[in-house]
């Protein structure tokens, strides 16, 4: 059976006072490493006893000793009280300087063309900070799983997230390769999907994504059908640079693959504008140094370097679509 345990308010009361006493067997230079007077810690050591229900010093004009009662409250309490005492400082520690385990929560899709870059400087920046970064499709809360921050699309953070901008909006993208459309007509239309073998993307949710168009300011949106369908963007666009089929993807993902013409963009007209990706975290009040250096980090980064870029100051997510 499960059992209950309570801390007694004030139960620590009175605990220092009889350390420092037992340590120096004196009131007087207890209270003067303490620096309080002698009488604060009698009174305190009093009450301490009084609480304990045992008496701890043998008291006399010339010398102070412990009872058997103190010398076995003495050999609980000292190792406890020391390691409160480390606790306390490692604690302090954190939240004065970067330091610790920074946990993060990241799509895979962006560990290798935006974090990897981003981790590697900023480890070499601030070597006191461990980094571990969960990278799943899931989106979860990142309070309750206890990690520090998270990384996603914009449209997918909640609005009551402080948000911080990792990259410059960017472009949703039709693409596929040279080979797929050897045997085919490129699309010119939105409409032209339906004779099309397209690469299709499971939320996390379980849902089927449709493609998201836009036509002239008209956004809109279509349901696909295909021969494939992944859980993350790595693998559609493996598949469309594989001949496969056609995807719709994030346009700096598949920028390496149109320069090495491994791709094909079809549909530019309609391709719709996404915020970008953001880092977001709960509050900024309950910011810790080491999170406070890496959002830092991000906003240092040159805006030109092709990886990251970030914006001055953090901002609270804007109303976006839901999962």
């Amino acid at each position: 059976m499960k059992q209950n345990f309570t801390v007694r308010q004030g139960a620590l009361d009175g605990v220092e006072a009889f350390l420092s006493v037992a340590r120096h067997r004196s009131f007087r230079k207890a209270a003067a490493d303490l620096g309080v007077t002698p009488s604060a810690i009698s009174q305190a050591v009093r009450v301490l006893e009084t609480r304990i229900g045992a008496v701890l010093f043998i008291r006399t004009t010339r010398s102070v000793g412990l009872t058997e009662a103190g010398e076995r409250f003495l050999s609980r309490a000292k190792p406890a009280f020391e390691e409160l005492v480390a606790a306390s400082e490692v604690a302090r520690g954190l939240s004065e300087r970067p330091a610790g385990l920074l946990r993060l929560s990241v799509p895979r899709a962006i560990v290798p063309i935006l974090l990897e870059p981003l981790i590697a400087s900023f480890c070499k920046a601030y070597p006191e900070v461990e980094v571990e970064i969960a990278a799943s499709k899931e989106l979860i809360d990142i309070a309750a799983e206890g990690f520090d921050a998270g990384i996603r699309l914009g449209q997918y953070v909640a609005a009551d997230m402080v948000a911080v901008p990792l990259t410059p909006p960017f472009r949703l993208v039709v693409v596929g390769s040279p080979a797929y459309f050897a045997a085919r007509s490129r699309p010119t239309h939105t409409d032209d999907l339906r004779q099309h073998a397209c690469l299709r993307w499971r939320r996390s949710s379980g849902a089927l994504a449709l493609w998201s168009f836009n036509d002239k300011g008209r956004a809109f949106e279509i349901a696909v059908s295909g021969p494939l369908i992944a859980s993350d963007f790595p693998t559609m666009l493996g598949a469309a640079i594989e001949g496969i089929g056609i995807a719709q993807l994030p346009e700096p993902m598949v920028a390496e693959g149109l320069r090495a013409r491994k791709l094909i963009h079809v549909l530019e007209a309609y391709a719709p504008l996404t915020p970008g990706v953001f880092l977001y975290y709960p509050s900024r009040r309950q910011i810790m140094p080491k999170l406070r250096a890496f959002i830092d980090h991000v906003k240092s980064r040159p805006a030109g370097d092709g990886k990251v870029r970030g914006q001055d100051g953090a901002r609270r997510a804007g109303s976006r679509k839901g999962r």
